[in-house]
């Protein structure tokens, strides 16, 4: 299992988000992986890229969701098999948020992709804008998404724990969540059908006229402050600072009521 690899790398991260690995005693135990019966066929693709024997099945219950739900699972038993993922950072039992990246060199989109396509949701919002999301409970699988992205994106996230369940929930939308779908679902890629066709619709979006840009904070650095207070005009520094007359109004009182600390002289 070459994780450098993408169809392996793609796998790994889906059986992290969405495998379990049980263990008994004298060695026995399992690897399964449940996914919904119209997403059989990646199952399929598991089996094929797996050198040991495995089993699909299906099976038919009720869920909270559905009267009726019908899912299929892959099976491996093979202790050679179990102990190589557990090696490279598939927990046994209850792993949520306990995983972490690989411990070996990977393919980073690859995996990432496997990760959102178990635990994520590409699509679009209620209100028709272009999204991708991660829902995660692992601090470490948290961060390095948010850090890939903003990679991709050019945006900065920070993660926080949702009050209610503990879990991170991290969305990129509109032109971020666009290209980072571009660059995690490419032609030909190993992916759920459905996310991959979702990730290609969002290509078509584009910005509604009139519908105002994400505005990004720009921070104040002690130059500009020492520049501000030299001229002593928030509409000339507005010029100098390329900035509007508001924010150098704003900064000027805060520096000279103590909000702020003054800068440095040099």
């Amino acid at each position: 299992m070459d994780l450098t690899a993408p169809e392996y790398a793609y796998m790994f991260g889906f059986l992290q988000a969405d495998g379990h690995l049980s263990e008994q005693s004298r060695q026995r135990g399992r690897l399964t992986v449940e996914v919904s019966a119209r997403d059989i066929e990646l199952l399929h693709e598991f089996s094929r890229l797996t050198p040991y024997r495995s089993s699909i099945t299906g099976r038919t219950r009720s869920t909270n969701f559905a009267t009726t739900h019908t899912s299929a699972i892959w099976s491996l038993h093979s202790l050679e098999a179990r102990t190589l993922l557990n090696e490279l950072g598939l927990p046994y039992g209850r792993k949520s948020d306990t995983i972490d990246v690989p411990r070996s060199d990977f393919s980073p989109r690859d995996y990432l992709r496997g990760v959102i396509d178990a635990d994520g949701s590409v699509g679009f919002t209620g209100k028709g804008l272009p999204f991708v999301s991660l829902t995660t409970a692992s601090t470490a699988i948290g961060h390095f998404f948010c850090d890939y992205a903003k990679q991709v994106t050019g945006v900065q996230r920070t993660i926080k724990r949702n009050a209610r369940d503990g879990i991170y929930n991290v969305l990129y939308a509109m032109e971020a969540g666009q290209r980072l779908a571009a660059d995690l679902y490419y032609p030909g890629c190993l992916s759920l059908a459905r996310k991959r066709a979702a990730a290609g619709s969002l290509a078509q979006w584009a910005r509604p006229a009139g519908m105002r840009s994400a505005y990004t904070a720009r921070r104040w650095n002690e130059s500009e402050d020492r520049i501000l207070l030299k001229l002593n005009s928030p509409a000339a520094a507005a010029e100098v600072l390329d900035r509007t007359p508001q924010s150098c109004n704003l900064r000027m009182w805060r520096l000279r009521t103590g909000r702020v600390p003054m800068p440095s002289q040099q």
